[in-house]
């Protein structure tokens, strides 16, 4: 009996020769030769670096050369360049003649206050300048007549020493002839003395009275002016109750009701001119210092930028920020180059023209110049960024002026820094 083995489940091996295990020996080497010089530049960058970011967590710009605009975009908002308002100019009822919204034209009647007082007062001091005016008459007839009686009083003086001068020289040849006394003689001479000086006097006491007489009514005279003035006044204050419209243009939103009371200097309309618009900007308060009036402008409209100019800034700060006003470019003396379709309270983006420098060295504008107060910067080669000082100059909206540190080509990172905490190299993966 024959005993079975297992030889039928044997399997025969083929061996392997040797130059097939060369070949495979080869691969793996060179598989370990790529995987050294793919991996250790990695390694030795992670080695080298203190601090490692993603490439999507960052934002690179290139350092170039050129023309620096430094400029501040705010919104802007149109208004009328002239718009006057009317006030009340004295208390009484007002009576329109138009209604809000009407074309009017310059010096068209808008409306009437009519005001008992104002006019009752006039009156009264219209009386009072024509008691004056008669007084003032009254004192020239008075002055007349007492320069009158004063010319009387020096024709009669001079008579009288005319009639003494000739009483003296009779008594001259009397005394010669010894037809009178010593005592007749003397008295002669005492009458033509007495006379003398009653002429004098008499002369001097009408050229006193003159004076006199022309200051009383120059005093009165005084007086007339100064009434006058004070009916004039009051006759301005008067026609001031008839409201005329200042300029062209439309009537806005009327204050006070038809026929209702009104106090004295209350705001009654306004009237606005829509040949001409400005536009009013609100500046923040960190750009005040570095305006100024004049500067340039450019307002966008519809797709096209208008030219403008920087006419006025308030020395006053509300809510963080000053309000300044734009004004569109003239036309030689054609006028103002105001574009079409403007409307009265209308949002327009603005940019002012702070300054303009050529050939500067400059870099796209980030959150890095706040991280690093523009004295830091991250210069990125090979996928290191290596933390160098840097120091900048003017700003704008989307550049900032590089003065040294970098050069033209390099590539920095631009968005905020904070995230590296200081570190001197970081490594970007991707």
């Amino acid at each position: 009996m024959k005993i079975a083995d297992t030889s039928g489940q044997d399997t025969a091996v083929l061996k392997i020769s040797n130059s097939k295990t060369k070949w495979i020996a080869l691969g793996c080497i060179l598989i370990a030769w790529l995987a050294y010089f793919t991996i250790a530049p990695a390694i030795s960058k992670w080695s080298n670096s203190d601090a490692s970011v993603s490439a999507q967590r960052i934002r690179l710009a290139s350092v170039t050369r050129g023309d620096f605009v430094r400029d501040l975009s705010v919104q802007g908002r149109v208004v009328a360049a002239i718009s006057p308002k009317l006030y009340s100019p004295a208390q009484g009822t007002i009576s329109f003649y138009i209604d809000a919204g009407d074309t009017v034209i310059k010096g068209q009647i808008l409306a009437t206050i009519d005001s008992p007082e104002l006019s009752n007062q006039l009156k009264q001091e219209q009386s009072a300048l024509q008691r004056l005016q008669m007084e003032l008459d009254r004192q020239k007839i008075q002055s007349s007549k007492q320069a009158l009686v004063n010319q009387k009083a020096v024709d009669l003086a001079k008579v009288s020493l005319t009639a003494a001068d000739r009483e003296k020289r009779r008594a001259d040849k009397a005394f010669e002839s010894q037809s009178i006394s010593q005592i007749d003689f003397e008295k002669a001479q005492d009458d033509l003395q007495n006379a003398r000086l009653v002429s004098n006097h008499s002369v001097k006491d009408a050229e006193l009275n003159l004076e006199s007489l022309e200051f009383e009514v120059k005093t009165k005279r005084l007086f007339v002016e100064r009434q006058e003035l004070l009916v004039s006044e009051l006759s301005r204050q008067v026609d001031e109750l008839i409201l005329l419209s200042p300029v062209n243009g439309l009537v806005g939103n009327l204050s006070v009701e038809q026929k209702n009371q009104v106090a004295k200097n209350q705001s009654i309309l306004s009237v606005v001119d829509l040949s001409e618009f400005e536009i009013e900007v609100d500046i923040p308060e960190s750009y005040a210092d570095d305006l100024a009036i004049g500067m340039a402008a450019e307002i966008k409209l519809n797709g096209e930028t208008h030219l403008a100019k920087l006419i006025t800034i308030s020395p006053e700060i509300e809510n963080n920020q000053v309000t300044g006003r734009v004004r569109f470019n003239s036309v030689s003396d054609i006028g103002i180059n105001q574009p079409q379709g403007l409307r009265q309270n209308q949002r327009l983006t603005t940019r002012i023209l702070m300054e303009n420098k050529h050939d500067v060295l400059m870099v796209q504008r980030g959150q890095f110049l706040e991280t690093g107060n523009g004295r830091i910067a991250y210069i990125v080669k090979n996928d290191i960024a290596e933390r160098t000082p840097i120091s900048t100059g003017a700003r704008s909206l989307s550049s900032v002026e590089v003065l040294n540190g970098l050069s033209v080509g390099d590539t920095i990172i631009v968005s905020g820094t904070d995230q590296f905490k200081g570190a001197q190299s970081v490594l970007i993966t991707q």
